[in-house]
């Protein structure tokens, strides 16, 4: 099936349909996929909910919103393949909708376990023929906007997708205020919806952003010096702004596969010292010390 793919793209111009993900920075990255399909020839049409919410910032790619499952099967007809990370979002059972459908998902299992970049890339590869590939996804700055112009500011995400995935919450706010009197100007940035997880000390100490849609978040990344956050979707669109990112991960292993792809963007980690990857997660909050994330944004502004 795929030398008939590559086939299909040799010999006419090529009609893909590429779902996202619901998850910020898994759409970030298949727009890496969709951004090579664009640079030989093919015909894309991108359908997803983080994507909708940027496509201010991908002016030249065709972005809409997932459609509804009654005119879904109509709605990917014309097109040659349809690509989409996940079996179970945003479409449920999408081959019942298309007679040839890519689920990318597989392609986050790999014994040299690879940046997903790469595994992207080397899909276009593989799938369609292509010699040359890049790894940017095309994001554009909108207009009017200035590439850190508040040189000085920090922003930290304290928050993830999943428990699992964040800092502790006393620790935030002890970097945050080694920071502030390091002359930084600390802002913490979440979602409306998690607030309700964090004490009045930190929301009345800091200033803490919320913002409405995506399309606000990213106007307002842009425009700061620093990022600091959990493994988070918010991370892959400060680096893919060229804003130098670091990025706290549970273990190196993952880190290696899912860190941003762009730009300045460095990673830190907790001590190595305890034995095996169950003991890691369980205890990664508490061997993730703040002088260890300190000095590891200490080095990246210094790069």
């Amino acid at each position: 099936m795929t030398q008939q793919l590559v086939n299909s793209f040799s010999n006419r111009s090529f009609r893909v349909a590429v779902i996202t993900s619901h998850a910020l920075g898994d759409t970030l990255l298949l727009m890496v996929i969709v951004r090579n399909l664009l640079d030989h020839g093919a015909q894309v049409v991108v359908f997803g909910r983080a994507a909708w919410a940027l496509r201010g910032w991908f002016p030249d790619v065709d972005i809409r919103a997932v459609p509804d499952e009654a005119v879904l099967r109509d709605t990917l007809a014309p097109f040659d393949v349809v690509l989409q990370m996940h079996d179970h979002q945003p479409v449920r059972n999408l081959p019942a909708f298309h007679e040839t459908v890519r689920i990318l998902d597989p392609l986050t299992a790999d014994i040299w376990n690879r940046p997903m970049v790469m595994r992207f890339t080397d899909f276009c590869r593989a799938e369609f023929g292509f010699t040359e590939v890049g790894t940017g996804n095309g994001l554009v700055p909108r207009t009017g906007l200035q590439h850190r112009r508040y040189g000085r500011r920090v922003v930290i995400h304290p928050e993830a997708s999943t428990s699992d995935k964040r800092w502790l919450p006393h620790r935030f706010l002890r970097l945050a205020r080694h920071l502030e009197r390091r002359g930084y100007d600390v802002a913490f940035v979440m979602a409306p919806e998690e607030l309700s997880r964090w004490d009045t000390l930190l929301l009345s100490r800091f200033a803490v952003h919320t913002f409405s849609n995506l399309d606000g978040l990213a106007g307002w990344l842009y425009e700061s010096g620093w990022f600091i956050g959990n493994d988070s979707g918010v991370g892959h669109l400060a680096a893919n702004l060229g804003v130098p990112t670091l990025s706290l991960f549970r273990r190196r292993a993952v880190a290696q596969r899912w860190r941003p792809a762009w730009g300045n963007a460095q990673v830190v980690l907790p001590w190595q010292w305890l034995p095996g990857a169950l003991l890691k997660e369980r205890f990664w909050r508490e061997t993730l010390t703040c002088s260890r994330v300190l000095s590891a944004f200490a080095r990246m502004t210094r790069a």
